[in-house]
């Protein structure tokens, strides 16, 4: 019922240790990585919006823009890091390894850097990092794992990722209290998480070679690009691009439920915190069942419940709603985010999947901005609650096309 794979079961990589295991060690290496760099880069996370807006002047608006291209940059450079993974050899952990330094480099950077253009270029770099890393890693997923057991894997990769969304916090929390120049405690404590996070990477995950024939010559970045004359291909890319396009970002709903139920500024810090939960709790589950039922169908399913969520934000003003609210957010990316991965390795020729993740992530993301952007002037000039309404409509038309694009989805032949 899901999208088939692109290649026989016969050609599927096993890892050693893992020989037909739902979750390879290579699965749970990667994991791993994530969940360590997931706490470097959410201990910056936690505190940098207040050390630039309360430390150096910076207005929320240009935090919000300025981080809004830094985003955008990484969107872009995933591109690059997908094209250069599917160059043969052992490239998808070499160009993996690049990003997840450059992420840590820039940690201890901000302990230098006190002008908001140095900070910016700064986390400039960090994103390109970040954009290098993630087709890569998603790749080495895909080709550790067998296709029928591809959900699950990227359901355990999210989970752990998750874990460490939730524990970067809380660390940088800890290193504030106990600390006197408490910033640049965070950012010197983070950098050493992030080089941890590398050498588990180097020391622990295998180099796999890319799915390239022998002697076959290396995809230029135009082969990547042209992988959309993939009908599947084209048409998920289309699918995640139109959801995406009115896919509200996680700051604007936290701050549209605060404000809708009245919620105490104190607890503003914790509304992440729930989606994080719900997301650890159900990545795995729903990863499996996405194995089981169907990716698309899943994937499907999370936007349904992403705009039941946006229904309660909009009619519902008991405090109460909250916790339905971000439990529905969580399960939302638990039903969505691994899973739209494996689908999109489903489709992809061997050779070229850092290339196919990396375009269909690129596309996801690209319009994600593009509707922050849309959703910041709507609320501007209707207010907060017409925005949410017009984007929760445009949200079910969306659905509703990728729901026949999807249907009239053909297999790929296996």
């Amino acid at each position: 019922m899901y999208l088939a794979d692109s290649r026989s079961a016969a050609e599927t990589p096993r890892t050693p240790g893992g020989l037909g295991a739902a979750v390879p060690g290579t699965v749970l290496a990667l994991g791993a990585v994530s969940l360590i760099t997931d706490i470097s880069s959410e201990m910056v996370t936690a505190v940098l919006p207040l050390y630039v807006v309360a430390g150096l002047g910076l207005s929320p608006l240009g935090f919000g823009v300025l981080d809004g291209i830094n985003n955008g940059v990484g969107a872009l450079v995933r591109l690059i890091g997908g094209h250069l993974a599917d160059r043969g050899g052992r490239s998808h952990k070499a160009v993996a390894a690049v990003g997840y330094g450059l992420s840590a480099l820039c940690k201890p950077l901000l302990l230098l850097v006190h002008t908001v253009p140095l900070i910016g270029a700064v986390l400039a770099v960090d994103r390109t990092g970040k954009g290098l890393r993630t087709a890569p890693r998603d790749a080495m997923i895909s080709l550790a794992t067998r296709p029928e057991h591809r959900g699950r894997a990227f359901g355990v990769h999210r989970a752990m990722d998750t874990t460490g969304a939730l524990l970067g916090p809380l660390v940088a929390f800890g290193v504030l209290r106990a600390t006197v120049d408490g910033y640049d405690a965070v950012f010197a404590v983070s950098g050493c998480v992030a080089v941890l996070g590398v050498l588990v990477l180097l020391l622990f995950v295998p180099a796999r070679r890319a799915g390239q024939a022998p002697g076959a010559p290396r995809p230029a970045l135009r082969d990547s690009l042209t992988l959309l004359r993939l009908p599947a291909l084209r048409r998920l890319t289309l699918c995640a691009v139109l959801l995406g396009l009115t896919t509200v970002s996680d700051s604007f709903l936290y701050l549209l439920l605060q404000r809708q139920l009245a919620l105490p500024a104190t607890l503003f810090p914790l509304l992440p915190l729930g989606t994080a939960a719900s997301f650890l709790l159900l990545a795995v589950p729903l990863g499996a069942l996405a194995d089981r039922i169907g990716r698309r169908t899943l994937f499907l399913l999370g936007h349904g419940v992403l705009l039941l969520a946006y229904a309660l934000v909009l009619t519902v003003s008991a405090s109460g709603v909250a916790v339905a609210v971000l439990l529905l957010h969580g399960t939302f990316y638990a039903a969505t985010d691994g899973v739209l991965a494996a689908a999109a390795a489903d489709v992809t020729p061997a050779a070229q999947v850092g290339a196919g993740l990396a375009l269909v992530g690129t596309g996801q993301a690209l319009a994600r901005f593009v509707c922050s952007l849309a959703f910041g002037a709507a609320w501007s000039a209707w207010g907060g609650h017409t925005a949410l309404a017009t984007t929760a409509v445009g949200l079910a038309l969306s659905a509703a096309v990728v729901t026949v694009l999807l249907r009239t989805l053909r297999e790929v032949p296996a």
